[in-house]
């Protein structure tokens, strides 16, 4: 079963994201280049892969700024912007965080 894709807002764009499982540990597996969060759960072998994660801990995936269904950003944001620490979702009951 495919999670539920959600939005967190950065800056003036949305990035999509998908929180999976419900373990103890935290778990944020870094896109490539080109990612779709939804697009992700149809090939079987990386489900499978997925799965496997989300079983021991709480795996949150995400699209990068500009790809899959997160929004284009009006302009290339500076490269110390471009950073997972900054993805962060009130909607979340633990937001994404690090020390």
């Amino acid at each position: 079963m495919q999670p539920e894709t959600r939005y967190a807002k950065s800056g003036e764009v949305h990035i999509a994201y998908q929180v999976v499982g419900e373990g103890p540990t935290d778990l944020l597996l870094v896109p490539g280049f080109f990612t779709h969060v939804d697009h992700q759960w149809e090939e079987p072998s990386f489900a499978r892969f997925l799965r496997r994660l989300a079983s021991f801990s709480r795996l949150i995936l995400f699209d990068v700024r500009g790809t899959g269904l997160s929004d284009r950003a009006p302009e290339l944001p500076a490269l110390e912007r471009w950073n997972p620490r900054r993805l962060r979702s009130s909607d979340s009951p633990r937001a994404v965080r690090w020390p």
